[in-house]
This record gives structure tokens, C-alpha cells and sequence, in this order.
């Protein structure tokens, strides 16, 4: 079995993610990139895909990528600047697994938190309160808890989940 483990990272969360979960799967065929960079689907089996949420799903780059993605085992990780235990992680993931469940298998899926750009929340300090993205202190709060995201428990649980499925293969 021949694996890719690929990723669109904005401001590095996904990239670290997708490095955690490449360095610890057991496989001697598999390979690291970023999507921009992969060309040849074909050679792979399983595809490990990574993406940062925007607007609860897939970034444009990463959504697009899964779109193509045809006859695989695909395993689904992400990364958001919000609780990862939140429904609105919970949709943001699912909605990636829509994007390629119909012509795939899938073998799991992950999100953990990770840091919102900095030009981000500058953008949404200048929000007025009534705006559904203005900061508060709640916010400032879970910003700041975000930086330190992904973590190696982060890292060490996706690891553990892909590990375990594509054992089962």
C-alpha cells in the first residue's frame, strides 16, 4: 500500500498535524506534501488529507483537491481556531468527509484547534460588538489557548487514529 499524507496549512497547524501523523504511521511506501505539489494521484492507495477550516469546511485549495479524489481510502484531518469539540468542528469536518465520501472509503477523520492568524483577529477587533465575529474576552481567552495548538497530545491522537485504521485495511 503506497500512502500520501498531504495538506494545505495556512499558518502552519495543518502542515505540523499532517508532519505528527506522517512521522508516526507504519508504512515503508509513504509519502509528504503539500496538495499544491501533488500530481499524480494514481500512485497512491490511501490519501491522507489535511486542510484548515474556512467558513466550517474545507479551505478552497484543500476542497477542491478532495473533489478530485476518486476509488481511495482517504483519512480527513483538520485544524480551526475554535474547540475542537464544538458542533461547529463537528460540521466543519463533516463537511470535508462530503466532499469525498460518495467515490472513497473512508477510514477516519480528525480535528484538532490550532491558532487563528494574527491578521484574522486583527481584522475582527475592528468588527462592531453586534457582529457575530467581533472579539470579546471569552474570545481573547480561547485565541490565546489556540496558540499553543496543535499539541503533541494533538499530534500523538491523530497519529494513534490513522494508525489503527489503516491497519485495518
Amino acid at each position: 500500500m503506497k500512502i500520501l499524507v498531504t495538506y494545505s496549512s495556512k499558518t502552519g497547524n495543518t502542515k505540523k498535524l499532517a508532519e505528527g501523523i506522517f512521522n508516526e504511521i507504519e508504512a515503508e511506501d509513504k509519502v509528504i506534501m503539500p496538495i499544491k505539489e501533488v500530481d499524480k494521484l494514481d500512485e497512491y492507495d490511501t490519501i491522507l488529507v489535511g486542510y484548515w477550516v474556512d467558513k466550517a469546511a474545507p479551505n478552497a485549495e484543500a476542497g477542491k483537491f478532495m473533489e478530485t479524489l476518486k476509488g481511495k481510502n482517504v483519512g480527513i484531518f483538520a485544524t480551526l481556531a475554535y474547540w475542537p469539540d464544538s458542533q461547529h468542528a463537528w460540521e466543519s469536518l463533516c463537511n470535508g468527509e462530503t466532499l469525498v465520501k460518495e467515490n472513497n472509503n473512508i477510514i477516519g477523520k480528525y480535528i484538532c484547534q490550532g491558532k487563528l492568524d494574527d491578521k484574522i483577529i486583527a481584522m475582527f477587533e475592528k468588527l462592531p460588538a453586534d457582529n457575530p465575529h467581533s472579539v470579546n474576552d471569552e474570545k481573547r481567552k480561547r485565541y490565546e489557548i489556540a496558540k499553543n495548538h496543535p499539541t503533541r497530545a494533538d499530534l500523538a491522537a491523530a497519529a494513534e487514529l490513522f494508525k489503527e485504521r489503516l491497519q485495518a485495511i
